[in-house]
């Protein structure tokens, strides 16, 4: 495997004031009829100005001399490198890639749309140009795999803490997104700085149904929560009335107050009081 490596590289300022000298003693010579001082002094000059190389700030140059890799310059501004070589230019910049918007079953088998941006920038030139055929193409394409991929591990959304989702755990499924797709981009020498879900929806054609179904087992899931608490209520009530000594109840009367305690708990309307003038008992 290539790794980054640097380049032989000069000043360019001064391999420019060098050529300019060698340009000089070229005239000179020929006005005083020394050929081969000329010719040799233009052949240098050429021979430098062929590898005469501008790199821009966040920009690395991958050097390749007769098919072979050389190195690479970061050194940015005019600098003269290795004369008759290949210079590709690779950007460092930070860069955003927004996916499609991609059609998936979560774990549940559910359609869903789902779409990410992923924030990445080139760490090792050598990589992006040698390791892949085009890395840009390469990041796309790994980016809408890694997505399809993560989205099939989780279901779009429950009811219970315990699981983790798609909707409700935004930035763990990010996470592991991130973690997935900089183990597949590490060979093109990107590294992943940062990974978000831009869209998630159930898919058009289920959307309906789907929401139905949220909406039942939402209902579904609190009730339970709220017959739970109900029933912790009532069980805290009724020892602390019999532990304080407030009103002895036998198994009749402790039904009938466990009744009525719970039906004025989890009733969805106001409960009406009632006295009660006479007895359970003749």
């Amino acid at each position: 495997m290539i790794r980054e490596k640097e380049a032989w590289m000069m000043n360019g300022y001064v391999g420019m004031l060098a050529i300019v000298v060698l340009l000089a003693v070229m005239v000179m010579s020929a006005l005083d009829a020394h050929w081969i001082i000329g010719a040799i002094a233009l052949i240098i000059a050429i021979v430098l100005g062929s590898g005469i190389t501008i790199v821009q700030p966040n920009q690395a140059a991958v050097v390749i001399f007769l098919g072979q890799y050389m190195g690479s310059i970061r050194h940015e501004g005019m600098v003269i490198t290795i004369p008759f070589s290949t210079r590709h230019m690779i950007s460092l910049r930070v860069r955003n890639f927004n996916s499609s918007l991609l059609k998936v079953n979560d774990v549940n088998g559910n359609p869903i749309d789902i779409a990410a941006v992923i924030v990445f920038r080139v760490v090792d030139a050598a990589k992006a140009v040698f390791e892949v055929d085009r890395y840009e193409k390469y990041v796309a394409i790994q980016s809408e795999t890694a997505i399809r991929a993560v989205a099939t591990q989780y279901p779009y959304d429950t009811f219970t803490d315990d699981d983790m989702t798609l909707r409700g755990n935004a930035e763990e499924v990010s996470a592991q997104l991130a973690k997935d797709l900089q183990e597949r981009l590490t060979l093109a020498g990107v590294e992943v700085m940062e990974t978000r879900l831009t869209h998630l929806a159930y898919s058009t054609e289920v959307a309906q149904a789907m929401l139905q179904k949220q909406q039942a087992s939402a209902i579904i899931a609190a009730r339970q929560q709220i017959v739970e608490g109900a029933v912790w209520m009532v069980e805290d009530a009724i020892a602390r009335l019999e532990k304080e000594g407030v009103v002895e109840l036998d198994e009749e009367r402790r039904a009938a107050m466990v009744n009525n305690l719970l039906v004025s708990i989890v009733s969805e309307n106001g409960s009406q009081p009632v006295v009660n003038t006479g007895t359970l008992y003749q």
